[in-house]
């Protein structure tokens, strides 16, 4: 299989980073189980991008600690011979230091694509699941074909109620929920699981 992985809210607890930075920066409280949408309505479009820079700087990013179990499904997946995609709606610039993150917490990949269209770099790699946080996202690949997993988050409950993504709470329950999928006889090779009605 060929997979590819978010980072912010998928594989670290980005909402931290991002409500601490609105709250030191605006004063604004952004409670984590009151984001019940993908848009941040309390702050303005410039505010968000300003958070968003401050929280994708090298510091941010180094620091960020990943969620318990991701690393090591990641590893799991990666030395059972799937490809392992690593992308991230973050500036090309942010490239380096999201690098060198991955080599300090010791995550294996094959390739890294920092980018504000990852769907689209998806089917350009023939991505067959995308694991990401985002429901625009997610609704973006299923449309391509591709199929969707997700942790939950009170942004994302809409479309894991309603379209046929895999989705858990955290990456211990992430691993048992896409383990049938993806068994070596799961598939011929090049299928996409979206397309052969194999998502749960």
């Amino acid at each position: 299989m060929r997979i590819a992985v978010d980072i912010d809210s998928t594989l670290h607890h980005y909402w931290v980073q991002f409500a601490a930075a609105a709250k030191r920066r605006f004063g604004v409280d952004l409670p984590y189980d009151q984001q019940l949408t993908w848009h941040v309505s309390q702050l303005r479009p410039e505010q968000v991008k300003a958070c968003v820079r401050e929280t994708h700087s090298e510091e941010q990013v180094l620091a960020a600690e990943p969620y318990e179990g991701a690393v090591e499904t990641i590893r799991e997946w990666h030395d059972a011979g799937h490809f392992i995609l690593v992308t991230s709606h973050r500036a090309v610039e942010c490239e380096g230091a999201t690098t060198r993150w991955l080599e300090k917490i010791g995550m294996p990949y094959d390739l890294l694509h920092c980018s504000y269209d990852k769907v689209t770099h998806c089917v350009e790699h023939k991505i067959d699941w995308l694991i990401d946080d985002s429901p625009e996202n997610l609704l973006r690949a299923l449309e391509a074909g591709i199929a969707g997993a997700t942790i939950t988050h009170p942004w994302n409950l809409d479309v894991c109620e309603t379209e046929p993504v895999v989705c858990a709470e955290n990456w211990h329950g992430l691993r048992a929920a896409m383990a049938p999928h993806l068994a070596p006889a799961n598939r011929r090779l090049g299928d996409h699981p979206a397309r052969a009605g194999g998502v749960a």
